[in-house]
């Protein structure tokens, strides 16, 4: 069974057991999120829509870091201008524990 949740309009696939990194979330090291699912498959049926809607995708938060540095280097040619900067994009590592239909 797979679903497709939303989250910081970003859609991600994810299955029970996953583990995923979000846009850092405000929640704390063990608390548990919801998703919302906009499509479910169990391999047999597809449920799409108001169907998807009724499902809810429940996470563990599991920790917040940062990615790898990525650089960042423009330049302009015959000029001598020069600007190199760095960043690291903050996430939050999220395994998702239960896809099932809630109440």
């Amino acid at each position: 069974m797979y679903a497709i949740i939303e989250n910081g309009s970003k859609q991600y696939k994810v299955s029970v057991g996953d583990t995923v990194k979000f846009e850092k979330l405000d929640a704390e090291v063990g608390a548990n999120v919801e998703f919302n699912v906009l499509f479910v498959s169990d391999g047999k049926s597809v449920k799409v829509g108001k169907d998807a809607s009724a499902f809810k995708a429940v996470g563990e938060v599991v920790e917040h870091n940062k990615a790898k540095k990525i650089i960042v280097f423009k330049y302009k040619a015959k000029k001598n201008i020069r600007n190199k900067k760095g960043h690291r994009q903050p996430f939050t590592a999220v395994k998702i524990t239960d896809i099932s239909k809630g109440e």
